[in-house]
């Protein structure tokens, strides 16, 4: 028995060893600058998901659809949970969560909704409000898949890139589902957010 705290001491040692080359291989190309393409990513990204959080939970309060009850909430706790890792990344960063962010312009360029857009899903009849949600969505997550195309590059830090790569499969998939309820409401599908329509990639 005398032997277990030695050994733990030496697991102890190991894992920290462990951790020393991991944060190593992590860092190797540096602390990402404030004006880097990974921050950028992920500022605007968590401030795009968290509108997509907003709008989600807003339809789970008054929806009774068991499809999209459980649609909403996949993306309030997959989208939070990503929130979550960006701000973690920026703090490990020595970055500040909040920045310069979207401004309106090119915030409706990627998808995301007004005000007015957003209150019409409290306000609405339930059917109605169903419906304006899958449309606000769909154009929401075409703009995400925009957004990601920058963060898909070689020269991207991995953990940022694998990131991108999760959003791209995920929202792609709830893009055709939703896409699929529409059609089943026999509902028009949105026209793409402008960014999405071959227009502008730029950022501000």
């Amino acid at each position: 028995m005398t032997r277990r705290p030695a050994l733990l001491a030496a697991f102890a040692l190991a894992a920290a060893a462990l951790l020393a080359v991991a944060l190593a291989l992590t860092s190797r190309s540096g602390t990402p600058a404030e004006n880097s393409p990974e921050v950028r990513f992920v500022r605007e990204m968590s401030q795009h998901h968290a509108q997509a959080v907003d709008m989600a939970t807003r339809l789970r309060e008054r929806t009774d659809d068991r499809t999209l009850s459980s649609l909403t909430l996949d993306i309030v706790l997959s989208q939070q949970e990503q929130i979550g890792q960006m701000r973690g990344w920026l703090t490990l960063w020595g970055l500040p969560w909040g920045g310069e962010g979207m401004s309106a312009e090119h915030a409706r360029m990627m998808g995301m909704a007004t005000p007015e857009e957003l209150n019409q899903l409290d306000t609405l009849p339930v059917p109605d409000a169903e419906a304006h949600f899958l449309r606000l969505m769909i154009r929401h997550h075409q703009g995400a898949l925009t957004m990601v195309e920058p963060a898909l590059g070689d020269g991207i830090r991995p953990e940022v890139r694998t990131l991108a790569r999760q959003i791209q499969a995920t929202q792609g998939g709830e893009i055709r589902l939703m896409e699929d309820l529409l059609r089943q409401r026999g509902e028009a599908l949105p026209p793409p957010p402008e960014a999405a329509q071959g227009g502008a990639h730029e950022h501000h």
